[in-house]
């Protein structure tokens, strides 16, 4: 299987969200170029692969953010200026969860 072009992204802010926000948990919001470029669409979830750690967040589309960089809200272990990688959740991949597993 072909690997696809995935350059890595800088974090240019962090929001941290507090316990009685509605909007809350972890997000990366990044420009449409961005997230074509890496096939990803809103709403959909991905790893973030970040310098101490690796988390699943949900993908923002965010026309306001520069070319090169993202903004993570409540992801724990990631700092503005540090770089970070994205991977897309591929579905075949995605085990199915049941009832019985649930």
């Amino acid at each position: 299987m072909a690997r696809l072009y995935n350059p890595p992204l800088q974090v240019l802010a962090f929001i941290a969200t507090k316990l009685t926000d509605t909007d809350r948990g972890p997000e990366i919001r990044l420009q449409p170029y961005e997230a074509h470029l890496r096939t990803v669409s809103e709403g959909e979830l991905v790893w973030v692969y970040g310098p101490r750690s690796h988390n699943l967040a949900a993908v923002r589309i965010d026309d306001t953010i520069p070319r090169g960089g993202i903004v993570a809200r409540d992801i724990a272990g990631l700092a503005p200026s540090e770089i970070v990688t994205l991977v897309r959740i591929d579905d075949a991949e995605r085990p199915l969860i049941t009832p019985a597993h649930a």
